[in-house]
């Protein structure tokens, strides 16, 4: 009897949830769009996995693209035959499941396994990844000796060129593999029937999510109203999905008694679009500010598992950009001042003279979420030791201008529980709005930054030049428009 085809892939998403299987089959056209961060996130998984080849120097690759599986099977086979020790992508196929291995090396003990991951740890679900791989070759008739988990060191610096053994750390998880073994079979199985079937009728659940957010997730939620219990925000919420499943779905009926003092707040300001503004706890954080002011916000990489200059870490959030407005004192004109790296050079040491020579030492400065410019700003002194002081004497001096928001001192009903920048400044000041930017969020600006790295052409960098530069100073001019927004409302 001839089975359904699967693969790695299709077996993980089977393990998640057998809907998204049948989907991925039956219906890919229903798939959610992939964002450019999600893009670049795919990209630099790719990298880090031809990087790690050089662990294993020397072997041969059976590409996927431009070859049919058939082809790649045989390519493998002959690879073997001809008693190569180290092949990238090796190609196998059993029980109608079809699988790549990243690196299959030959070692003193044997065949292994080597599964590359991009993240900074192993984690349990990539043990599901190996343990089909496992299933697969030696159900081929290849045994092996060992299974591994390559993975980022998070602690490695960068000093010169990469040093592939230090940015790596080879994990050994072969009795994990081992040990799901007894019920692989079984899983591939219902899969199977899954797949016989007409279209599942699994609702929407935590599995949406975890461990990954589903491919399908839009279409599978697209009855759930805009709000809905899942829009919900707060630490000890209820349960959304326990409320789902009571069939509770929409916010205008959730029981009140059971939500806590942030969520009846949010729920109270949607039913009844009341507004809260204590007005001592916002004047209070007014009078805490002093002049001069300057409205501080970073942009930085983060999708960088490879790190991009001497000095950095893995991930490490590197910035390459600053806006600050100014206001020198009360009734002052609004002055403003912007750093975008220049060249493709790590950017840090000419953005911190540019910040230092910007900031005088006893200015008040502002951001929104100052956790996140202050690690940088220890970062670099850090990074720049001769700067230490200077930088010390900013820190101590940023103000967080998200705080009244956070502590609910403000809240407005179209903040729909939120107290992120974009969610505040449209309900603050519905005229200002980071919509019709070609750069609107974080990740979008770090993957800009990181796309124009790898750029030529003179006018595609200087068109993400001024977005990026558009973007950064909306998310201070931002910060200026609801301080005085604030000052109003007191």
């Amino acid at each position: 009897m001839t089975t359904t085809y699967l693969s790695k892939s299709l077996y993980n998403k089977g393990l998640q949830c057998h809907k998204a299987l049948w989907l991925h089959k039956n219906r890919p056209e229903l798939k959610d769009k992939v964002s450019a961060a999600q893009q670049a996130a795919f990209a630099g998984g790719t990298d880090v996995g031809i990087l790690a080849q050089e662990l294993f120097p020397g072997g041969v690759l059976v590409p996927y693209d431009g070859l049919s599986h058939d082809e790649q099977l045989a390519m493998t086979a002959a690879a073997l035959s001809r008693g190569e020790t180290t092949i990238y992508e090796a190609t196998f196929s059993f029980d109608n499941v079809f699988v790549k291995v990243d690196i299959l090396h030959q070692g003193a003990g044997g065949w292994e396994i080597h599964e590359v991951k991009s993240s900074t740890e192993c984690k349990e679900v990539y043990l599901n990844d190996i343990a089909v791989q496992y299933y697969v070759l030696a159900g081929a008739g290849l045994p092996i000796s060992q299974s591994c988990i390559v993975h980022i060191n998070k602690k490695y610096v960068r000093h010169g060129a990469i040093e592939v053994d230090k940015l790596f750390t080879i994990q050994d998880v072969t009795e994990k593999t081992h040990a799901r073994q007894a019920s692989l079979s079984a899983k591939l199985a219902a899969m199977r029937e899954a797949l016989g079937e007409d279209l599942l009728a699994i609702d929407v659940g935590p599995h949406c999510e975890k461990p990954y957010k589903c491919d399908f997730k839009g279409h599978c939620w697209s009855h759930i109203p805009k709000d809905s219990v899942f829009s919900l925000r707060g630490k000890g919420r209820s349960d959304p999905f326990k409320l789902y499943r009571d069939g509770i779905v929409q916010l205008k009926d959730v029981p009140l008694n059971k939500l806590g003092r942030r969520q009846l707040q949010q729920v109270e300001g949607f039913l009844h679009q009341k507004s809260v503004i204590d007005t001592d706890a916002v004047r209070k954080f007014l009078d805490s500010l002093w002049y001069p002011l300057y409205f501080l916000d970073f942009e930085t990489t983060y999708l960088t598992p490879v790190p991009l200059f001497d000095g950095t870490k893995p991930y490490q959030k590197v910035p390459f950009q600053y806006s600050l407005h100014i206001l020198d004192h009360e009734g002052a004109e609004l002055q403003h001042h912007a750093f975008l790296a220049e060249s493709k050079a790590d950017p840090q040491a000419a953005l911190i003279v540019s910040l230092l020579a910007a900031i005088p030492d006893n200015a008040c400065v502002l951001a929104y979420n100052k956790g996140f410019e202050v690690d940088r700003l220890k970062e670099l002194a850090e990074r720049f030791p001769e700067h230490g002081e200077r930088i010390a004497g900013i820190i101590g001096n940023v103000r967080d201008l998200m705080k009244p928001f956070e502590r609910r001192h403000i809240y407005f009903p179209a903040m729909k529980g939120s107290y992120s920048i974009k969610a505040v400044l449209p309900a603050l000041l519905p005229e200002m709005s980071y919509t019709g930017l070609d750069v609107n969020n974080g990740a979008m600006a770090a993957e800009s930054y990181l796309r124009m790295l790898h750029l030529d052409d003179v006018a595609a960098v200087e068109k993400i030049r001024r977005d990026l530069l558009a973007y950064c100073c909306l998310d201070t001019l931002a910060m200026v428009r609801i301080l005085e927004r604030m000052r109003e409302m007191v």
